[in-house]
């Protein structure tokens, strides 16, 4: 049976704490920042830990189970 290969994007996008918790970066940071306020673009600078709901999709596309 061949290995399994993690997904690419998830790689870049997803890091384990050493708690083994998952840490992503929030979305809606990269372009059209004009119309956000300043409180708005510096509560989206920082990083949040992925949701319970969803944690189960993340390590499958990291090949963690």
């Amino acid at each position: 049976m061949p290995k399994v290969k993690t997904n690419s994007a998830a790689k870049k996008r997803f890091k384990l704490t050493g708690t083994g918790k998952i840490k992503r970066q929030h979305a809606y940071h990269s372009h059209i920042l004009t119309k956000k306020t300043k409180k708005q673009k510096r509560n989206l600078d920082h990083s949040a830990i992925v949701v319970k709901a969803n944690r189960k999709q993340v390590l499958d596309l990291l090949v963690l189970r």
